[in-house]
């Protein structure tokens, strides 16, 4: 008898969850997420809120697994950073095509990389590569499926350009 109540109520209780995820939204900018496992939020705070935002969603994608998410992310967030440099120093024409729009992430990073305005760290010109690769397998190839690891083992890298961008771009 008590094994049947319990039965029952754990039954009802998976009931009451499906049917409240049909109803309830998510909030209308999205759950905060809960850990800062990527990029340490501390590091873009104050900067900007389209900024804090991405990599509150990169930190929310990696926490719940969604690594080709996290990783396209990842690759939004080095597009705007890099941006960011170039309007800083009012320089942006040298990152626009003829038509004034921005250059594809590749153009972006030879441009930073290549900028006398300012010099990259040692460690920050070898990160750079690495994470555009994994953005762009995650955003353009059908059959790649990214995994913990490809995430991972870049978090110290995205760590160290996320920051030397921030304070390039004199958001901090």
């Amino acid at each position: 008898m008590e094994i049947d109540l319990i039965d029952r109520a754990l039954s009802l209780s998976r009931e009451m969850k499906r049917d409240a995820s049909k109803i309830i939204e998510p909030p209308e900018e999205g759950f905060i997420a809960e850990s800062n496992k990527v990029i340490p939020f501390a590091i873009v705070k104050g900067s900007r809120g389209y900024i804090e935002k991405v990599t509150n969603q990169i930190n929310g994608c990696y926490e719940k697994g969604w690594f080709d998410a996290c990783a396209v992310m990842i690759r939004r967030l080095l597009e705007t950073l890099i941006i960011e440099c170039f309007e800083e120093y009012e320089i942006s024409h040298k990152i626009q095509n003829s038509q004034g729009d921005f250059f594809y992430l590749k153009n972006l990073i030879n441009s930073i990389l290549n900028e006398n305005s300012w010099n990259i760290g040692r460690n920050a010109k070898k990160a750079l590569p690495k994470l555009k690769d994994i953005g762009d397998k995650s955003a353009h190839s059908r059959r790649f499926i990214a995994h913990l690891n490809d995430i991972k083992d870049l978090i110290p890298d995205l760590r160290l350009i996320v920051q030397e961008l921030v304070y390039l771009a004199k958001l901090k």
